[in-house]
């Protein structure tokens, strides 16, 4: 359905529905979106250890993908209240746990992530940055996947414009013009943030010159290059909450990993120098 020339947003959040005697309506595409991510992660890993772009047993990596699971699931959730929906904190406790309510913070995914791959490491006894680069390496396409079923559910949302592909989001609307066109942001960020990032992190992690420079190196670039789409990319997307000093939250918090990511690059480079291992980003 067109109005005005834009497409109407009508897309059924729900892959599977179900009846209403059941205690769940059903399963959305954002959680299938998730579980896609995950299956892929888990097959790319296999793939880089049959390369022996990975010196893990397939027990380990079994162990690894439930580290990551439950670092971004818990630390992208915990994110989101704490980052954007503060309140929830008093007013309703107990929703930090209904998961399937939807509200995930990407920034909140990371630290959990981060922590998990730490915790891994640590107890496995293995070098935590040459992990952590294997995980970056795959993270955009979840963050693709993820991206992709934010535009099924029509949330967070472009903002106003007139573009010819702009789409009326019938959600973003209570109380005003139904027939607004917006930005179809979920998807700039699903081609950049996601698909362009994956590119990027692909040939990089595979690239022979990568491979000799220092463990980190594409953690360092992962996050450099993600907070930077981020940053461009918000400029598209409506806030989804108040201001910080006049930027969106996505854009602030992009900031840090900014930071973070410039930082490390900086700090590995230094330990890395009396070796004559130098690489820029």
């Amino acid at each position: 359905m067109k109005i005005n020339g834009h497409w109407v947003h009508d897309l059924d959040p729900y892959a599977i529905r179900f009846p209403d005697s059941w205690p769940f309506d059903g399963i959305r595409w954002y959680g299938v979106a998730y579980l896609l991510g995950f299956l892929s992660t888990y097959l790319i890993f296999r793939l880089y250890r049959s390369c022996q772009r990975l010196t893990l047993s397939n027990d380990q990596i079994d162990s690894l993908l439930a580290h990551i699971i439950l670092g971004t699931v818990i630390g992208g959730r915990l994110g989101y209240v704490l980052l954007y929906e503060t309140n929830v904190l008093i007013s309703d406790p107990i929703e930090i746990f209904r998961i399937w309510h939807g509200g995930m913070s990407s920034h909140g995914g990371f630290v959990g992530t981060a922590l998990a791959i730490y915790y891994f490491s640590h107890r496995h006894q293995l070098p935590m940055f040459t992990i952590a680069d294997s995980v970056v390496s795959v993270a955009p396409l979840g963050i693709f996947l993820g991206r992709m079923a934010n535009f099924v559910n029509g949330e967070l949302y472009g903002r106003i414009s007139n573009v010819a592909w702009a789409v009326i989001f019938p959600g973003a609307e209570s109380g005003k013009n139904y027939f607004t066109a917006r930005h179809p942001s979920q998807i700039y960020e699903a081609l950049t943030e996601g698909l362009l990032l994956f590119a990027c992190m692909q040939t990089a992690f595979w690239d022979k010159k990568t491979s000799k420079t220092f463990a980190g190196y594409l953690v360092a670039k992962f996050l450099v290059a993600y907070s930077l789409l981020r940053i461009f990319c918000e400029y598209f997307r409506e806030p989804d909450a108040s201001l910080i000093i006049g930027v969106t939250r996505g854009q602030f918090y992009s900031a840090f990993t900014l930071f973070c990511g410039f930082g490390l690059w900086y700090i590995l480079c230094q330990k890395q120098r009396s070796n004559g291992v130098v690489s820029s980003l």
